[in-house]
Order: structure tokens, then C-alpha cells, then sequence
């Protein structure tokens, strides 16, 4: 007997199918045409590639093409848009890709080397603050050769840059369609990957279709993919269990993994877990004087308890992080911990007071309210009581939506601000690298010259990327010392989905980006 649960939304795919009934037992991928519906609370920014270093990129990577990506259960990134790619020296200065064959956009324009070259170059023209051309520091220039080979001559050794190509940030763009020296403006994207975007509303969803123009190493398990985006995790996960999404990815809260964990069975659900390199830490700015200052950064470090925020507000669904680098990477350390040891407000009161400090210092919290999901707020309420219970700091919080919270700490407005980071690449240069220099992920310059004129360039000359630990060791410990950047904890991966879903469990890849083509309807006859 056929059986598929699906909605009224799916009715006429499962009448078509219905008509082939009693045919024996299958079970795999269903390519019915009915889309899945993916939730979030993490919408894009922008949809122009030059302009984003956050999770916009999830919206990039199925709609835009890279020169290399990777495929599901790989640590290390291959050709997707190029049919092969390789250092062509002994220094890895001189990296070249050959494009795949007819390669088009999904408008039907080509896709050949200079594309490639437009793409990139465009971003270090456009050079938004706060943007990925932080990312191609090490690019000198990019050179066609032809119209599938292009090169990008680099300006020192650096074995990460493949993993640059892999990033979304790196989509390639169709040159007519995307000014070279302005963003993009019309609310449409013109792209190579996996899936066309049919239609885009501003923070509500964007609709995918197939692109039967697509080259590449993605194996479509799906014909289309709807992502909604919510504001409220509440409303997210209410909205799983009443059938109107089929996926949840970025936005459970901590009580509902817990819930979903427990009642899996009864509530049709699944829950599927991994561990990721997400964090989650305070950023201060020393644009203001008391973010300034090292004695408060040093004493707020001293105070703040990571072991009672990850057990009250997360429900041990995140783990307490001493590092920047977290835990499965090279270079991981406890370094936060090695230096301040258990929470104390009597040591923070020592260090306020070598420094002149005995008033209570006053502080200002910013965190965004859309982002990181719902447990955000009691996060930082929790680090207020925190603060204030030690008797040493004035604590007020404020919050903004994403849309306007990411150009705030762009433009440099807040004294201290909460941040995510998901990782651009599986590497522990890319929870260095992106946080100092003048042009960074923050918006907020980080003068490190040790880490940026030294320890980065010499851990880049290593291939050997497990033979870079001391570079990274000793670069976290300037972070400590400086105590500039401030980790919080390491996340988990919760994707929860109906019963009728597979493939969530291969559809995020080491940049814990969902790949949407992974996932599809489960069918029995």
C-alpha cells in the first residue's frame, strides 16, 4: 500500500505518484518536484557575494558556483566550477584552475575565465568594510591565460588560499549583471550552482529550482528548495510540528533540542547532531575608552563564567570555549582558561584596582536579535547578572536586527558586541586570520603585527596544515594577553526535520553551511 504523509501544499505530487502504487517495496531519493521546505533564522544580509562575511553565504552556496567546493564527508575542498585546480610552484605563490567545459549562468551567459577574474577582482574594488576582500590579502592579481585557465599570482606563500576559492564569498558572477565597482541593487542573483533563485522576498523566503544549466560536483537529491526565514525560534519550531516546513536549520533553541531529543517518535521528528567549529564571542572595540583599556577587557575575562552560561541558557547543547580555535582543530587550546582559571570577581577586582579602577566600570552590551536564534537574548542577560553580581561593572544591553545590527559594528558603534562565527574553511588560520589587521571581519581594526607580519605567513608556507600548531599556539596567546576578542563557547549542529526527510545528516558541509541538495523525501510503496 502507498503511504506518504505530506501536506495539502504536496497533494497533486502525490496523486501523480499514487497512480504507480503496489509496485514493490523502494526506498531512496523521491525527485517529485514537491520543494522542501528548509526554516532558519539566519536571512541574508545582501545578496551580492563582494559584500558578505557572514551566513549570507548559505544562500550563495547553492545559488552560486565555486571554483572548488566540498563534496558531502570531505575535509578538503575540489574542483567544482574548475575541472582541476593545483600550485603550479614549489612556494605555493602560483595557483591555476582550468575551467569545465560550456559552462554557462543561468541566464545563458558565459561562464569562462574572465568571469573568474571579474568576480574577483570586484571585490577588492568594491572593498566593503567589514567584507570578504579581507579575505584575499595574499592576492597580488589574477591572470587569463585562455578562456578556461586562469592564475592567481599570490604575494607570499600561502597554502590556505584554495580554501579561499572554496569560500562563497568567491562566487562567480556574471559580469553582466553585476557592476564592477558598485554592489548589486535589484534583489536578484545571477549564478552558476546548483539551484536558480525563482524568487527572493526581503527577510521571508527565497524559492529554488533545479538550474538545468548547472556543471558541477553537486549531486541533486531535489528538484526545489523553499527556505523561510523567521524572526522567533518559537514560531520556527512551531511551524515544523504544524507541517508547515519540512527542515530546521540555525535557530532551535536549546529547549527544543532538548524536546525534540526526547520526544522524537511520538512528535514525527527526527533530530540529527554533529559536532561543528561554530563559536559564539564578545568583540571589544577600543574605539571607546573603557573597551580601550586592558585592565577591563582582562577583568571581564576574569568574571565571566562560561560553564553556567552553556548549562542555564544553552542546556549544555553548546560547551564552554577558552580559545579562539576551537576544539578539533590544530592549535586548539585552553588558553582563557590556563590564564584566568575559574571565574573570580576578587582576582577581576585586583586588576581594575592595579590599574586605578574602583568605581564600577560602565558597559554597554550590544547583540542582534535575529541572528543566532532566540537563546541570544537570555545569553547576554545571563552575562549581565554576571557582570553586575560581581559588584565591578554597570551593565546595560541593547539589540538591533541583523539588517541593522551587521553596519553597526561595521561602522564601529558598539563599545562591545556579541558575534557568531561560522567557519569560512575547516583550517585554524581562518579563526585567526579574519579577526586582526586593519581590514577585518569586525569592522573593528585589531593591530596584531606579530600575527599578521609573522606567525600567519609562516604558518602559511606549510602544505602540511597538522604541522602549524605552534604558529597558532602562540598566536592565541596574544589573544589572551590582549583580550581584545573574548570566546564564549563552541556550538553544536542540531538539524530537526520531519520523518519523512533524508539526507539531513550529509547536508552540512565543514563550513557548517546547509547544502541543500542533499536532502530529499524518503519513499515507500
Amino acid at each position: 500500500m502507498f503511504k506518504r504523509d505530506r501536506y495539502l501544499r504536496q497533494l497533486g505530487a502525490i496523486t501523480s505518484i499514487a497512480l504507480v502504487a503496489g509496485c514493490g517495496l523502494f526506498s531512496g531519493s523521491s525527485d517529485d518536484g514537491a520543494p522542501i521546505v528548509v526554516g532558519t533564522t539566519s536571512a541574508p544580509s545582501t545578496l551580492d557575494p563582494a559584500a558578505s562575511w557572514d551566513s549570507s553565504w548559505e544562500l550563495f552556496r547553492n545559488v552560486h558556483q565555486t571554483l572548488l567546493n566540498f563534496p558531502a564527508g570531505a575535509s578538503v575542498p575540489e574542483p567544482d566550477a574548475a575541472e582541476s585546480c593545483e600550485f603550479t610552484d614549489s612556494t605555493s605563490e602560483v595557483y591555476s584552475c582550468k575551467l569545465r567545459e560550456g559552462l554557462q549562468f543561468s541566464d545563458g551567459h558565459t561562464l569562462d575565465a574572465q568571469a573568474v577574474k571579474y568576480s574577483i577582482d570586484r571585490i577588492k574594488k568594491i572593498n566593503v568594510n567589514g567584507g570578504p576582500a579581507g579575505l584575499l590579502g595574499s592576492l597580488s592579481r589574477v591572470q587569463v591565460k585562455n578562456d578556461r585557465e586562469i592564475v592567481f599570482h599570490l604575494n607570499q606563500p600561502d597554502a590556505t588560499f584554495p580554501f579561499v576559492l572554496s569560500t562563497p564569498a568567491m562566487s562567480i558572477v556574471d559580469p553582466e549583471e553585476y557592476p564592477a565597482d558598485a554592489l548589486r541593487t535589484d534583489g536578484k542573483i545571477s549564478g552558476s550552482g546548483p539551484y536558480n533563485l525563482e524568487s527572493y522576498e526581503d527577510g521571508k523566503q527565497a524559492k529554488l529550482v533545479r538550474n538545468s544549466k548547472y556543471k558541477g560536483l553537486a549531486d541533486r537529491k531535489n528538484s526545489a528548495v523553499t527556505i523561510r526565514y523567521f524572526h522567533d525560534s518559537s514560531k520556527l519550531v512551531k511551524a515544523l510540528r504544524d507541517k508547515q516546513i519540512d527542515v530546521i536549520y540555525r535557530g532551535l533553541s536549546a529547549s527544543d533540542v532538548v524536546d525534540i531529543q526526547g520526544h522524537e517518535e511520538e512528535q514525527k521528528l527526527q533530530l540529527v547532531e554533529s559536532p561543528t567549529t561554530e563559536i559564539s564571542y564578545l568583540v571589544f572595540n577600543p574605539k571607546y575608552s573603557w573597551s580601550r583599556n586592558p585592565a577591563v577587557r582582562r577583568a571581564v575575562a576574569q568574571v565571566i563564567d562560561r560553564g553556567a552560561l552553556a548549562h542555564n541558557v544553552y542546556k549544555d547543547t553548546v560547551e564552554p570555549l577558552y580559545s579562539m580555535i576551537p576544539k578539533g582543530l590544530v592549535g586548539h587550546t585552553t588558553g582563557f582558561f590556563d590564564t584566568f582559571g575559574q571565574p573570580s570577581a576578587g582576582k577581576a577586582k585586583e586588576i581594575l584596582e592595579k590599574a586605578g579602577i574602583t568605581e564600577r566600570v560602565p558597559l554597554t552590551l550590544w547583540y542582534t536579535t535575529d541572528r543566532y536564534g532566540s537563546q541570544t537574548k537570555p545569553a547576554f542577560e545571563e552575562l549581565k547578572r554576571q557582570l553586575e553580581a560581581s559588584d565591578l561593572f554597570t551593565v546595560k544591553l541593547k539589540s538591533r536586527p541583523w539588517k541593522k545590527y551587521a553596519p553597526g559594528y561595521q561602522k564601529g558603534e558598539y563599545p562591545v558586541f556579541g558575534r557568531g562565527w561560522n567557519p569560512d574553511f575547516p583550517d585554524a588560520d581562518n579563526f585567526i586570520a579574519p579577526f586582526v589587521g586593519k581590514q577585518n571581519a569586525l569592522g573593528t581594526p585589531y593591530d596584531a603585527p606579530e600575527i599578521t607580519d609573522k606567525l600567519l605567513p609562516d604558518s602559511r608556507q606549510q602544505s602540511d596544515r597538522g604541522a602549524v600548531s605552534k604558529d597558532f599556539e602562540e598566536a592565541q596567546q596574544i589573544f589572551v594577553d590582549d583580550a581584545r576578542l573574548l570566546p564564549l563557547w563552541q556550538g553544536k549542529s542540531h538539524v530537526a526535520a520531519n520523518e519523512e526527510i533524508a539526507g539531513a545528516e550529509n547536508s552540512i558541509d565543514p563550513a557548517t553551511m546547509m547544502t541543500m541538495w542533499e536532502l530529499y523525501w524518503k519513499t515507500s510503496w
